[in-house]
Formats: C-alpha cells, structure tokens, sequence
C-alpha cells in the first residue's frame, strides 16, 4: 500500500520514541531509568477523580457531548481565566480539546493553507513543526540563542517574516528550556505581531509552573490589541497531574474557534465526556494541590541543577519554570568521543541504562532534555549514572 506523502516527511516525536526505548529495555529486564516524558509523576488529586467517579455513576459521562465541550467546563474555562490572566471572554470563544496538543493540530489546521508559513522559536516543542506540516504549512524556525536565555528577539522575528507569515508560537514557560519572556519582551513581540497582522499562537500550558520567584506574564494580558491577536492553548494535564485525562482547551477569536470546533466536529466528535466533568472540578475546585506539585517541582530543580553541573562539560541555564533541564552537553559529548547528540543520548540508554530526550527533536544539536517530574531516587540516580558513564568514556 503507498502511504500519502504527509506520512513519508512526518518525523515521530522525539519524547515519545524515547520513552518506547526505554519501555522495551525494561521489559527485557534491564533497569532503566527514565526522565523523558513531561508528565507529572503526581496522581490525579482525590477530588478530581470523585467528580469523575461521580459523573458515570450518575450517568452523565456515557453519552456524547457538543464537539466544543460540555457548557459547564466552557463556563469553568472562562471563569478560570478571568481569575488567573484578569481578562474577560464569552463562552463562545472557548473549544475544549482532545489534550492541548490536539488543540494545537486544529488550529494549524483551521489557519493555513500550502505555502503559509509559522514562525517558531527554537528550542521548540517537538510537534510544532510537524504539525505546521500536516496541515501543509511551512515551519520557518528562529533560533533562541543560549545567550539570551534561548529566547527570540523582535529583530530576529522580522528577519524571518515574509508575506507568506501567518503565525508565530510563543511557549512561556517553555518546553524544554524552561525559560519565561518577561513583560517587555512580549509587549515588543505582540505590537510587532498586531502591526504585521501575525496570530500569536500562546501555548501557556506551563504557566502556573513557575519556581524561585519568577513570574509568568500571559502575553494576552499586556493590551487589548495584543489579547485581539491571541490565541490561548492550555488545558489541565500538567498543573493539574491529568495527562491521561487528555483535556486541553483554546480561548480566542470566535470565527476562529468556530473554524477549530468544525474540524474537531469531523475528527474526534468530542472530547472524552467523564475527562469534561473531572476538568470542570479541577478548574473550579480546590488549588490547594496545584500549589503542593509545584512546591515539589521547585523543590527538585533546586536540588537537582547543583548536581547537573558537576557532570564534566555540562553548561546549564538554571530553568525558571515547567519541569525540564535542557543542558548544553557539547563539552560532555567532546570529552567522551561524540560528535553527535542522538549518538550520545543511544549511548546513555544502552550503556548508562538512563533514557534522556535529544535536543535534536527540539532543534538544538548540542543539548539534550531530562524531566525532573519525577521522584528524587529516580533523579540522584540518574545524575549519578551520567557521572559514571562520562568517567568511564572519557578520552584520557
């Protein structure tokens, strides 16, 4: 069978691939440590899950919902973020999604046609770019020097912007540096995207992650032209330990949330009904839990980035939100006969038995990507094996 040519260029996830890795090994018996994926190592809260037990033995969770969610998870969505961003939306502006990834897919799929192109600072999230193509876009990628803490400047987003410029993605926090754009830097960045007529793509999925007493600014927030130009992705799977749920939403322009919630009509129906019900308690609910997983996310990093730096040739910015450590492992790979990062991180997985992520699949050939949501054996031991491993390959 020949496969359509969308499938022939699409290039797997790089966090998923990793995570498959280092399944099989376990299965084979080897003890693998793994801090790939971005995925709370919390169970869901109590009273998350009693709102979902609720809602089947009541008999609400066993039917179809309308395909832009159930109207009280949409009402919840924009009380949610009338409280957290101070702004103020109507029901009608918000989609709730199949995970915000799914989110992301509709939007790309509703906005672009061949040949338009999607700004998108690197490092980056790994399905961006994939996605940009599935819907027959064109990935134009600005590179987030490490100098300027991997983020982008309006001058670099300028240099890239053509007629055929359609969006531009910010992630603050980000996946999978873990840095934030403060006030200034977006303000610069929206009021250059309104004056070009650019959707500013605000993937806020991380926002409520944020350690040290760093703060997170919704670009959204800075003016009402900038908010006009935004679409808001989040959803509940990071803040709130639901990643399983698989319940993400879009807040923004009508006519374009319109357009997302007829695709998602003619692709998935509706989002998972019993997730609807448990995402409605989470957004409502107590907070009390949000805050305790992000005291111990900020626990670990401060922990853990002292011991990352002991590893012979690691630079590392210290992240200041999300979970993630995105070190800079060319002096590493040097001192032990790598040229290449992907080489580097098979190795780590074969030899070490310690799954990381490359930064290949983030657009950064000299990096790769660890999770600290996790528990802290699982860390120490992993900073423990990188050692080792550096000792022993070491070029004498």
């Amino acid at each position: 069978m020949k496969l359509s040519k969308r499938t022939e260029t699409l290039e797997p996830s790089v966090t998923l691939a990793a995570s498959t890795k280092a399944k099989e090994l376990k299965n084979q018996g080897v003890d693998v440590l793994s801090v790939t994926l971005g995925e709370p190592d919390f169970p869901t809260p109590k009273n998350i899950q009693k709102a979902a037990i609720a809602a089947i033995e009541s008999g609400k969770a066993s039917f179809y919902t309308p395909s832009a969610g159930i109207p009280e998870l949409r009402q919840a969505i924009v009380d949610y973020i009338e409280k957290f961003y101070g702004l103020t939306y109507d029901v009608s502006q918000t989609l709730v999604t199949d995970g915000a990834k799914f989110a992301l897919y509709a939007l790309f799929q509703a906005i672009l046609d061949e040949g338009d192109e999607v700004i998108i600072p690197t490092p980056y999230w790994v399905s961006y770019g994939e996605q940009v193509k599935l819907a027959d876009g064109t990935p134009v990628f600005v590179e987030g020097s490490e100098d300027n803490q991997f983020k982008v400047t309006v001058a670099q987003l300028e240099s890239v912007r053509t007629e055929q410029s359609k969006a531009v993605i910010l992630n603050s926090p980000s996946n999978p540096t873990g840095m934030i754009y403060t006030k200034d830097e977006l303000q610069a960045i929206g009021e250059w995207a309104v004056a070009h007529d650019l959707l500013i793509i605000a993937d806020d999925i991380y926002g409520r992650l944020v350690y040290d007493g760093n703060e997170f600014t919704p670009i959204a927030t800075i003016s009402e032209e900038i908010r006009k130009q935004t679409l808001i992705i989040n959803g509940v799977s990071k803040s709130y330990s639901m990643t399983g749920w698989r319940i993400g939403f879009a807040i923004g322009d009508k006519k374009l949330i319109q357009a997302m919630t007829d695709i998602a009509s003619q692709s998935t129906s509706n989002p998972t009904a019993v997730s609807q019900y448990a995402a409605v308690e989470a957004l409502t609910g107590t907070q009390d839990t949000v805050e305790e997983m992000r005291q111990a996310f900020e626990e670990r990093l401060n922990r853990l980035y002292p011991l990352m730096l002991e590893i012979p040739g690691v630079k590392l910015a210290k992240p200041q939100g999300a979970f993630y450590l995105f070190p800079n492992v060319k002096g590493t790979m040097e001192l032990c006969g790598y040229t290449d990062v992907t080489e580097f991180t098979d190795a780590l997985l074969n030899e070490a038995h310690v799954a990381v992520v490359t930064g290949a699949g983030f657009g950064a050939n000299e990096n790769i990507r660890l999770s600290y949501a996790s528990d802290w054996a699982t860390l120490e031991e992993t900073v423990n094996r990188i050692k080792a491993f550096v000792e022993k390959n070491r070029r004498k």
